[in-house]
């Protein structure tokens, strides 16, 4: 598949405030067909990777990487997605459950997510650096929960709009949009981003109508809008078989015994792209001499 996914990053005022705008809609729809998600999880997993590629769109070396998990207490259970800049991944416990629409005919990501519980944002910055942040659940819809854990963990006050336009099993648009000001933006900046917020607020609908190059024109008339950089998203797996090894290796010798004196073998199936990777009983007993002797 030819992907036409992208992220624009853009400059407001020159330097006075950043804005990311993404369309994610082929990203999305691969994870969906890959979890065979119901419309409610498909837009819940579609809203948690485009705000976590942005997020790893901030990350500043090429071994990098951030891991955003969402636990809400709501039947689509635990959330996770990875992302390294241009690619995401990611899976939820139960992607197939499914809730009747909300009283206004939209999807109730809040209701399959949760509200009580934690946003969890973890940068691995490599050489076994980590940054871990964490915010409270505003609601579970997930672009106000990204915002609370800008101004909460980050102290970065951001505007955040994700979106994912579904019907039966098919993304229609899907993307996301983050505003952040930086040091030294001007009051009136932050009243004329205010203002138009409103413009910003269903994003996924928004782009049906406009590509995003001709809507931050449009928004963003009067304000100096430069594009800096484009960047290709797509959604990709990192799985291997080296990296399955290596997590039997780490269940330690004990429980590679048991295995070996089952006789049958071992079968991981990675949790984001499902593929099965198979290590017999022979493959089991040299991870557990070379083991021993490291």
């Amino acid at each position: 598949m030819e992907y036409k996914d992208e992220m624009l990053e853009v400059d407001l005022g020159n330097g006075q405030a950043r804005v990311m705008l993404c369309e994610t809609t082929q990203t999305v729809q691969k994870c969906a067909d890959i979890h065979s998600c119901s419309p409610v999880c498909t837009a819940a997993l579609g809203r948690l990777m485009t705000g976590t590629l942005m997020l790893g769109m901030m990350l500043k070396g090429e071994e990098e990487s951030v891991t955003v998990s969402i636990r809400g207490g709501g039947p689509i259970g635990t959330l996770i997605a990875v992302s390294e800049p241009g690619r995401v991944r990611a899976c939820a416990d139960h992607p197939q459950v499914d809730l009747p629409l909300r009283p206004d005919g939209k999807l109730d990501v809040g209701g399959a997510v949760g509200h009580d519980g934690m946003l969890t944002v973890v940068r691995a910055l490599g050489h076994g650096k980590q940054y871990v942040g964490q915010s409270a659940l505003v609601n579970g819809e997930i672009a106000m929960d990204f915002a609370q854990y800008f101004t909460m963990s980050e102290q970065q006050n951001s505007l955040v709009s994700l979106g994912v336009l579904v019907s039966g099993d098919a993304v229609m648009k899907a993307g996301g949009l983050l505003i952040q000001p930086l040091p030294g933006c001007e009051d009136g900046m932050i009243d004329q981003l205010e203002l138009r917020s409103p413009m910003f607020a269903d994003i996924s609908r928004e782009m049906t109508f406009a590509e995003p190059e001709i809507l931050i024109q449009d928004w963003f008339r009067g304000l100096s809008p430069q594009i800096l950089k484009k960047t290709p998203l797509r959604y990709e797996c990192t799985c291997s078989r080296e990296r399955m090894a290596g997590a039997l290796i780490s269940l330690g010798a004990s429980d590679l015994q048991s295995l070996i004196d089952e006789g049958r073998g071992a079968e991981l199936t990675c949790h984001f792209c499902h593929q099965k990777h198979f290590f017999s009983t022979g493959e089991l007993r040299s991870m557990l001499i070379s083991g021993r002797k490291s």
